[in-house]
């Protein structure tokens, strides 16, 4: 129960970080999602061994929090909560890959744990650049700059709609265990026939709950129009944000950036 009203607070307060006033904020939401596009475009084609190169990735997000006020320990949590599927993703490739690639005092590193420490390093990246990027933009601008950039409108629509109706699935299922722990005073474990109960009437209660928000939609002139209160305009300042981060990732992705900086300390060294 506390997990539950954790998670369904948490997706509120993602929300809120969206109406902050930072540099990052301000900027165009079609720069952002263009930028998070591209940032994602080049993590996730390095290739399979490849862990050095992403770092200075890693470092970009950090900064780029920074600037936006985020809070890590928010990032992190949320990060944690949907690991596992990259876990399941890679779990195997260790056993599947065995062939040595680094050697490191006695121990051998094969394949198989460079490509599934990969997987995770890209999980993060790419998962941490979208969350980044709802907090600093909010999902409505996100979905309006989208259809603003050539997306069918429909999809934009059916994903605002499937982002906000969380809640009121959420709500709902907290009303119902509410009730419930009411009337067993907390002391009785829900058996698997009281869940599939309750998992019925969930389903039922959202359907109605789903045919009334959409006459309210209806009644209040809704049309499958997306609009947001802020006014998307490009400026001269949002287009070189874009070309500064698309030059810099281009760079990033080109030239192993750690690698060539461990040959310079290393060279001052000797």
């Amino acid at each position: 129960m506390a997990k539950i009203e954790s998670a369904f607070f948490d997706l509120s307060y993602l929300e809120a970080l969206a109406g902050g006033n930072t540099i990052v904020h301000r900027l165009d939401p079609r720069v952002k999602v263009l930028t998070v596009a591209l940032f994602m475009l080049a993590v996730v084609s390095f290739d399979k061994y490849i862990i050095s190169a992403m770092l200075p990735f890693g470092l970009f997000l950090v900064i780029i929090m920074g600037l936006a006020d985020i809070p890590a320990e928010y990032l992190g949590k949320k990060l944690l909560l949907v690991s596992p599927f990259a876990v399941m993703v890679g779990i195997f490739n260790p056993f599947l890959d065995q062939q040595p690639l680094l050697q490191i005092g006695t121990f051998t590193v094969t394949g198989g744990w460079l490509s599934f420490l990969s997987i995770l390093l890209r999980f993060t990246l790419t998962v941490s650049a979208v969350l980044i990027l709802i907090a600093t933009t909010g999902f409505n601008a996100v979905c309006m700059a989208m259809v603003k950039m050539g997306m069918p409108k429909i999809f934009a629509v059916q994903l605002l709609i499937l982002y906000r109706y969380i809640f009121v699935l959420i709500d709902e299922g907290l009303s119902m265990y509410r009730a419930r722990s009411m009337r067993s005073f907390q002391r009785r474990a829900m058996s698997l026939k009281t869940f599939a109960h309750l998992v019925g009437q969930l389903l039922l209660r959202t359907l109605d709950r789903a045919q009334r928000i959409h006459l309210a939609m209806l009644c209040r002139g809704f049309d499958g129009t997306l609009r947001i209160r802020q006014v998307l305009r490009i400026t001269a300042s949002d287009l070189f944000v874009l070309t500064s981060c698309a030059t810099l990732f281009f760079l990033m992705r080109s030239y192993d950036l750690p690698e060539m900086l461990g040959r310079f300390v290393t060279g001052l060294s000797l």
